[in-house]
């Protein structure tokens, strides 16, 4: 019996490749909340439910998807939710206190963080320094920038941005989700066909995979590391508009703590740590699994929001302790 049941486990890890492990397990897990969550509480199982989850993570699902980018080559970046409340700040001052166009603020912010990114890129590759430093360096500028601009919090009336935060996209039987989830979504399809159907993204892989080996083969290291942390800037401003419409306000105190939800997205969703493996799909999954909790804490009731940080914790644990052994077992 013991000798059947082995050789079913080593055929069925003969049909799924020890890559796709981390993500399948991250989708598992998902299913099994949802599942968990219908069976115990009234009205969980809505379609709604899960839709919301996707309206209240939009903005974090984008800054995910930059820090994907940056992981994926071995790397990482502590400065996205700074330059989130940076972004909010920004649009919140120019459009309520300068009567700026939307759209231009919007440009003018998408650009900001664009150039942030970059310089730390190119500050961490042609300076050698590590990504740990620059990035925290980069965390505490954004963030000090935000209280130059000002301490209290800004409300946003502009006609445009208001119009946008209130809109609904009917999808029929009730159901709905908002213009930042489009956005979002859009961004997750255009970042996953960079990643597996450019050579930006095969760069991406190798320079992860390793850096010195990518070298060898004459690949553009420099541009590849300074691309990514380019999208992690792009992607955190546009996490920042986006949180701009959903708060309707910009404030030096949004989004603290972002980049530690965003790195446990990304690892929970099945990326390597150490770059060279991973799936947007798993980082989608991995914000969804982040909401997800939140929702069980909020229809229980009577636990407190901090339990979110405990179990987030908790899964960590046990995505890096599975990363591990799936190394391990390569090895």
């Amino acid at each position: 019996m013991s000798a059947a049941l082995l050789a079913g486990r080593r055929r069925l890890a003969r049909t799924i490749p020890r890559k796709y492990v981390p993500v399948l397990v991250t989708a598992g897990l998902f299913a099994a909340m949802f599942v968990a969550g219908g069976v115990r509480y009234r009205g969980f199982a809505d379609g709604q439910v899960v839709l919301n989850v996707f309206v209240d993570n939009a903005f974090l699902l984008v800054v995910a998807v930059g820090m994907t980018f940056v992981i994926l080559t071995g790397g990482i970046d502590l400065s996205v939710g700074s330059v989130v409340a940076l972004s909010t700040m920004i649009s919140a001052t120019l459009l309520t206190g300068h009567g700026w166009p939307a759209p231009a603020v919007i440009a003018l912010v998408l650009a900001v963080g664009a150039a942030l990114g970059l310089a730390m890129g190119a500050i961490i590759h042609y300076f050698e320094i590590q990504p740990f430093i620059v990035t925290l360096a980069g965390m505490f500028l954004a963030r000090g920038l935000c209280y130059t601009i000002g301490t209290e919090s800004i409300s946003i009336t502009d006609p445009a941005f208001t119009a946008l935060a209130q809109t609904k996209i009917r999808l029929g039987g009730g159901l709905w989700i908002s213009p930042s989830v489009v956005v979002a979504l859009i961004v997750v399809a255009v970042a996953a066909y960079v990643l597996h159907y450019t050579r930006l993204g095969r760069d991406v892989y190798a320079v992860g995979g390793s850096e010195q080996s990518a070298l060898l083969m004459g690949l553009p290291v420099a541009r590849t590391k300074i691309a990514v942390y380019t999208v992690s800037g792009f992607c955190s401003a546009l996490g920042g508009v986006l949180l701009s419409f959903y708060m309707l306000s910009g404030y030096g105190l949004h989004a603290v703590g972002m980049e530690l939800d965003a790195i446990a997205a990304v690892v929970i969703g099945g990326t390597l740590l150490t770059g060279g493996s991973g799936y947007l799909l798993g980082t989608v999954l991995g914000v969804l699994v982040l909401g997800l909790i939140q929702t069980i804490i909020s229809f229980e009731g009577t636990l407190s929001s901090w339990w979110t940080k405990i179990f987030i914790g908790l899964l960590l644990f046990a995505f890096i302790l599975l990363q591990r052994l799936i190394g391990a077992r390569r090895r």
